[in-house]
């Protein structure tokens, strides 16, 4: 990374943004050759990624072909804005983003255990039920097997990144809009 000030090596960190993330996005190569990247729901668990697809399409086809891929998660954190001068206005965020092989589960315990994560990601009140055995025939469940896996943020300087540390540790709802020191 060109600006080591930048990188996140706290595996704690790069963890909660992959748990707190609603939406990551998947990068393949596409059958033209050119780079596809599309945001998909997602669950970390066990060090890895999981997410759901239709078993066919141009997602999976891009797996299949070329199993390599690239994902990236992203909190905005807050907006500060360039108080009569544009050159200071500025966007903290954190950042990771995955190297990885991708595969298409088969087997039954495994797709069904990271169907349970998705739900109780995105409804942690549960409510939801069994998953009926026709769906589960017709949803693919991929995996990311992580190689490679860098975290970046910007959280500001001086007295901006401890305000915005502090809000961080407090569980503030992002993105915020911050005035200038």
């Amino acid at each position: 990374m060109r600006q080591a000030k930048k990188e996140i090596t706290d595996q704690e960190v790069l963890t909660g943004l992959l748990q707190a993330c609603p939406v990551g996005r998947l990068g393949t190569r596409g059958g033209d050759g050119y780079p596809m990247v599309k945001p998909l729901n997602f669950v970390y668990k066990d060090g890895c990624i999981y997410f759901h697809t239709a078993l066919a399409g141009e997602k999976i086809e891009d797996i299949r072909r070329d199993s390599r891929v690239c994902f990236e998660v992203d909190l905005p954190v807050a907006y500060v804005k360039g108080d009569k001068n544009p050159c200071r206005a500025e966007y903290l965020y954190r950042s990771v983003i995955i190297k990885g092989l991708a595969s298409l589960i088969e087997d039954r315990r495994e797709r069904i255990s990271a169907l349970e994560a998705l739900m109780k990601k995105y409804q942690p009140e549960g409510g939801y039920g069994d998953f009926p055995e026709e769906k589960l025939k017709i949803t693919g469940v991929v995996r990311i097997d992580i190689e490679c896996m860098t975290g970046k943020e910007d959280l500001g300087k001086g007295a901006m990144r401890e305000r915005v540390v502090g809000l961080l540790a407090d569980g503030m709802v992002f993105p915020m809009r911050l005035d200038p020191d």
